[in-house]
């Protein structure tokens, strides 16, 4: 299950975090080979991915416990 990206903020240990459409949270973090996302790095690449889909594990386990 997809929801858009609204916003995103850094976390206490300096993450950054997508605030997704659906109203839930999810670490962004460019971290090869697991994590593979340089546009987080830069300002640019965030402003970009704003309204893009990002998979919401959230969104998936409560939709499997109804």
């Amino acid at each position: 299950m997809t929801s858009h990206i609204i916003g995103f903020y850094l976390d206490e240990q300096g993450d950054w975090v997508a605030e997704l459409r659906c109203g839930h949270r999810q670490h962004v973090r460019h971290n090869p080979p697991w994590f593979n996302r340089p546009w987080v790095i830069t300002a640019t690449g965030r402003e970009r991915a704003l309204g893009l889909p990002l998979r919401c594990r959230l969104c998936e386990s409560e939709a499997e416990q109804q």
